[in-house]
């Protein structure tokens, strides 16, 4: 949690997925919202992530998903490009901004959805190729979506600790603050408002 996200047309299976994944993504979103560019790049935990390289990394890593589901041409990756790839995700260019590493995830985010919404169904398959951590096989969309879900918000999880770490704003209060949910009225269950 900390959004609703709201049930799925009935029988509207990738419609749920995506929306799970978008509750996912916006929770990385809004981890960011109103730091400076120095707050956004600063490490303030114990891990050498920064917001911005979570950002960015997770821009990457949904692009890439996205060319694998769509290339199924059967060639073996290139391990060491992806591997130098991956590496560099994590920590953004000199010329890469938040504005920009923000815009590069909102057009990644389109075009996996986009992709999406074109299958005729999630139990469409590709083939992933063997790769030193995985074996690699036939996979459905279904797979890679549900991935997609679980990477994200473990990332999403990285983003509220480095936050909370910069000013002490959890996720709750963010989402708040950026109008995501209207506050609830505690009082009505007997609660105090969340701290």
């Amino acid at each position: 949690m900390p959004v609703v996200v709201k049930p799925e047309a009935p029988g509207d299976e990738r419609g749920a997925l995506l929306a799970y994944l978008d509750a996912q993504r916006g929770g990385i979103r809004r981890a960011l919202h109103g730091l400076t560019e120095e707050q956004a790049r600063s490490t303030p935990s114990a891990s050498a992530l920064s917001l911005a390289g979570v950002l960015k990394h997770v821009a990457y890593g949904e692009r890439g998903w996205l060319r694998r589901l769509k290339a199924d041409d059967g060639a073996q990756p290139d391990i060491a490009a992806q591997a130098a790839e991956w590496q560099q995700s994590f920590t953004p260019g000199e010329d890469e901004s938040v504005e920009s590493l923000l815009a590069f995830y909102e057009q990644a985010a389109r075009e996996t959805d986009d992709a999406v919404r074109a299958l005729d169904s999630v139990d469409e398959t590709f083939d992933s190729p063997k790769v030193p951590w995985d074996e690699g096989g036939t996979r459905s969309w279904r797979w890679a979506l549900l991935h997609l879900i679980e990477e994200t918000a473990r990332h999403a999880g990285h983003a509220d600790v480095i936050r909370e770490s910069i000013d002490g704003k959890g996720a709750f209060d963010l989402v708040f603050e950026t109008g995501t949910m209207p506050e609830p009225d505690w009082a009505a269950f007997g609660a105090e408002p969340l701290k």
